[in-house]
């Protein structure tokens, strides 16, 4: 359906991409994934068309319709919420203002007459004359209410206009649907709902995400850009994942049989199917297992940090005693009459409508802020360590990384050069790039340096507000596991379903009108209907 042909991207003298052939079929949905700076967003802007290749071409089958998920949440601040998803339809939506304009005319003729009714054959084929309401009930499914649907684009948050964008792009049954990053600033039952369209979406699905759940949701191929090319796997982002660390074990065995390796693969590919087939998402997606083999299965060469959270000391008993804390931000209350006990070893996802609800949690219990009202008291065996979601503050300086994360060294032993530059070689700074200024770091590096300065506290109970931000998916898989495997007290807030599900063994939800506290996985709290009842009456 979409053909990619000899692709190849230069900037200056750096080379993005180096004569790439590959296709996308119908019934497909395709997870590109690459490391920052791969050029995942780039490759989708050439395939839909918004900027050329250096050389090399890209084929839509004739008569197909692509669509393509805005990323300029103020490119129709000027127009209507419902006019805006119609526009998701762009031959759709010409042929409609060409009939309003022809309707609209002060001097209709008969010839305007006779050009509308075989117009109106061409719109009634298109299924122009249900189009409205299929939007209204796109917007519906997404979560956007009636009575915002004639309201301007302009005077909606950033959170109502991704769904409406959403939306926009789904409207019209496409033929390929283009989507970056399409779960940002979604909340988690919206994404479901995205997960379980997309899985039941017959057309073509091509999508970047950071988002480890909705890539094994929805996805039935992996396109993997590495060194300039794309390699295309068959199986969701697990699958690609798992194989990749089995096929690279396997390499360093040099005297393993192959005849031992191809059982082991085998028996990889059966434990991978059983669990597919179990799964949540009972779609027909799920045909992508009678496809698994093991020319798949080849190792990855991608760098994972090495993240390994350790203890200074055992925690005791008494880890975090909170009673009746409140707090209210102008005029708007976060949280309130928030009484919590934490166990040691507990693994909490701290969840909240509200992101600066949780935010203020940690600032008040990290002693940042003041509470409105109650209280909270750390057991005296625990030491914390705190990675904040905002952490500019940290890197007003032009220190040397390795002089930056020898502020927070606490012995002399811990200063030393070596052991510094272990810290931060674990976060893949390594020989030259441990020198560079901390004041130039990307978004995703800062988070590396917060990592190795919070490994360095050997702390017995983490603090971590929305960990993922700005990293790619090798330092999110690292950190995810990193926190599955520490035997200390963990409390963290994410965006990450598959952080939330696999690291957290307890749920607590803040809300104005009290806490909800269940000792469950994440999962079984969004299924749960008395939960989702008692939420409904907590935010009301």
């Amino acid at each position: 359906m979409l053909t990619v042909s000899n692709l190849s991207v230069q900037f200056g003298k750096r080379i993005l991409f180096d004569e790439v052939n590959t296709a996308f079929t119908q019934g497909n949905c395709y997870g590109i994934i690459g490391a920052n700076g791969s050029g995942k967003s780039t490759f989708l802007k050439i395939i839909s068309g918004e900027i050329d290749p250096t050389s090399g071409s890209v084929s839509l089958e004739k008569g197909k319709r692509m669509s393509v998920l805005s990323q300029d949440h103020f490119a129709f601040d000027d127009y209507p919420v419902l006019e805006t998803v119609l526009m998701g339809n762009k031959p759709l939506f010409d042929l409609k203002k060409e009939l309003d304009a022809i309707y609209a005319k002060p001097d209709f003729s008969e010839e305007d007459g006779v050009k509308a009714g075989e117009l109106g054959v061409d719109f009634e084929e298109m299924g122009g004359w249900t189009a409205e309401s299929e939007a209204a009930s796109l917007l519906s499914s997404v979560g956007v209410k009636d009575d915002l649907h004639d309201t301007l684009m302009k005077d909606l948050d950033g959170k109502t206009k991704v769904r409406i964008l959403i939306a926009q792009a789904l409207f019209g049954n496409p033929d390929v649907l283009i989507m970056d990053e399409p779960t940002n600033d979604l909340d988690f039952e919206t994404i479901g709902w995205l997960e379980h369209f997309l899985a039941n979406f017959d057309n073509t699905v091509i999508v970047v995400s950071h988002d480890r759940h909705f890539l094994d949701a929805v996805c039935t191929k992996i396109s993997d850009i590495d060194f300039g090319k794309m390699n295309q796997y068959t199986g969701n982002y697990s699958f690609w994942y798992e194989s990749s660390q089995l096929a690279a074990k396997q390499k360093a065995q040099q005297n393993k049989k192959a005849e031992e390796k191809k059982k082991e693969l085998e028996e990889f590919i059966r434990r991978f199917s059983a669990n597919v087939a179990k799964s949540k998402q009972a779609t027909s997606r799920k045909k992508m297992i009678d496809k698994l083999n093991i020319e798949d299965i080849k190792p990855s060469s991608r760098r994972y940090p090495a993240i390994i959270f350790e203890q200074e000391r055992l925690a005791g008993d008494q880890i975090l005693n909170v009673e009746n804390l409140s707090k209210s931000f102008e005029g708007e209350v976060l949280f309130d009459n928030i009484d919590i006990n934490l166990s040691k070893g507990d693994k909490v996802f701290l969840l909240s409508k509200y992101s600066r609800a949780a935010t203020a949690f940690y600032e008040i219990i990290t002693d940042s802020i003041q509470s409105d009202n109650g209280d909270f008291k750390w057991g005296v065996t625990t030491n914390q360590a705190y990675l904040p979601v905002e952490n500019s503050e940290f890197f007003n300086n032009q220190l040397s990384l390795v002089d930056w994360l020898r502020q927070y060294a606490k012995t002399e032993e811990e200063r030393e050069e070596v052991n510094i530059r272990g810290f931060l070689g674990k976060m893949i700074f390594s020989g030259d790039e441990a020198l560079k200024g901390s004041n130039v770091l990307s978004g995703g590096e800062k988070v590396r340096c917060m990592l190795s300065r919070m490994m360095m506290t050997r702390a017995n109970v983490l603090l971590i507000n929305e960990p993922t931000n700005h990293l790619d998916l090798e330092s999110i898989q690292a950190f995810n596991n990193a926190l599955k495997n520490y035997k200390g007290t963990v409390v963290f807030s994410t965006h990450d379903h598959e952080f939330a599900q696999t690291v957290a063994n307890r749920i607590i939800e803040i809300t104005p009108k009290g806490v909800i506290d269940r000792y469950m996985t994440f999962d079984e709290y969004l299924d749960d209907k008395k939960i989702k009842e008692l939420r409904n009456k907590m935010y009301a």
